[in-house]
């Protein structure tokens, strides 16, 4: 039997919410529950938190949510939260495994079964709603499905963000349990709004951190050193490239969570400059960079940081906050440019590609003979042809390309 579709509820006006509604539970209750639905997107796993405080106050035996729903070669993002309960041989359960039957079931057959699907937004709406009780036993998603899973009574509803985002939300209780009334109903009405207001904050959280792991490998790749300081200088952060450079310990390392230099001078001038920073900012001035040269007590040559503040919301107030980026880089630390990047991007031969990568790291072509176990002659011959395919006739020429080069991304 085939089931109805959800999309004649579009027709259904969506719940007044600017209305007040009644609530079974205390006031202290609900606020619990609105507070661990926003802080859901700070969860390690989104909602982790909110969703089994939702399950005890709606007396419920699963509750789900849907973040990505399945496709093909996709098992989809679905959370499940069971009601807690112990086998027969003595095993608890509480949260869902991805893995149970009801989940992959569901994943691998039953989604583009479930009538739940294309709901209008922000309406909940019961499985009765939409197909009688009568008529779901008798269908094969019941039969299938619910039924093995223990589940009869559900409440669906879905929210979606402005940039398309959805998720969905379903609450199940199982044969021996009363139906959801009214009160559970008016329940997930009043949480709607927040849940779709949370769904919009963890997007543009999602996006703000894929962007800032792009642009952070990109500047990994480019062999940069970056740490970021607060207004009282204190490392709030650093990347790869800034490990190692602190874990030389030559000239430059961290110690209470603060850059200590060999030579205290260079700390008292970074003082400085972050205190500049912070005047900039207050009094709404041209950002201030500023550059400062770190003696290295080795034989290695001294190395640079560049120092220029971290742009700030107008809003955004306090010395604890991203205040500088510091940017250095040494001579031993490499850009991990890939061979085949390279090979892909000029034509050249595996061969040429290495030989390319040693120029472009600073080795002169006596060296980089030595480190690929290759004769002068071959070197020579190589960089004959690297030379005609780049475009370039001198090795210095090559080596600014290459530095230049979106190679230096890969």
């Amino acid at each position: 039997m085939a089931l109805p579709l959800a999309g004649a509820w579009h027709s259904r006006s969506a719940p007044d919410y600017t209305t007040a509604m009644a609530y079974d539970g205390t006031a202290a209750e609900y606020d619990a529950l609105v507070g661990a639905l926003y802080q859901g997107v700070l969860d390690p796993t989104p909602w982790q938190g909110f969703l089994p405080r939702l399950l005890e106050a709606l007396d419920a035996m699963v509750v789900s949510l849907t973040l990505r729903p399945p496709s093909a070669g996709d098992a989809g993002l679905i959370l499940n939260y069971l009601r807690p309960y112990t086998t027969a041989d003595g095993h608890s359960f509480g949260k869902a495994d991805p893995r149970d039957w009801p989940s992959t079931a569901y994943r691998e057959q039953f989604f583009a079964l479930d009538p739940f699907i294309d709901l209008p937004p922000l309406t909940v709406v019961s499985l009765q709603q939409l197909m009688p009780l009568e008529e779901l036993r008798d269908s094969e998603y019941y039969r299938q499905f619910l039924e093995p899973a223990g589940i009869l009574y559900i409440l669906g509803a879905d929210a979606r963000e402005p940039r398309g985002m959805e998720a969905r939300l379903r609450v199940s209780r199982g044969p021996d349990d009363a139906p959801f009334g009214r009160a559970e109903q008016r329940l997930l009405e009043r949480l709607l709004p927040h849940l779709a207001r949370a769904l919009e904050i963890n997007a543009r959280l999602a996006r703000t951190e894929s962007e800032r792991a792009l642009y952070a490998g990109a500047v990994d790749q480019l062999a940069v050193g970056t740490i970021i300081l607060d207004g009282h200088a204190r490392v709030l952060n650093s990347n790869r490239v800034a490990g190692e450079l602190l874990a030389l310990g030559d000239g430059m390392r961290v110690a209470d969570d603060e850059l200590r230099f060999t030579d205290p001078a260079v700390g008292r001038q970074l003082q400085q400059v972050v205190a500049k920073v912070l005047d900039a900012h207050v009094r709404g001035a041209p950002a201030v960079v500023e550059a400062l040269r770190v003696r290295r007590p080795s034989d290695r040559g001294d190395f640079g940081l560049v120092i220029r503040p971290v742009p700030r919301s107008a809003w955004s107030e306090g010395q604890s906050s991203p205040t500088v980026a510091v940017f250095g880089s040494a001579p031993e630390v490499q850009s991990q440019t890939s061979e085949q990047v390279i090979k892909q991007l000029f034509d050249f031969t595996p061969a040429e590609s290495r030989l390319a990568l040693r120029l472009a790291g600073g080795l002169s072509l006596a060296e980089a003979c030595e480190e690929l176990c290759i004769s002068p002659h071959t070197a020579r011959a190589q960089l004959k042809t690297i030379f005609a395919k780049s475009g370039v006739t001198r090795q210095a020429e090559l080596v600014r390309l290459i530095l230049r080069s979106v190679a230096t991304l890969a």
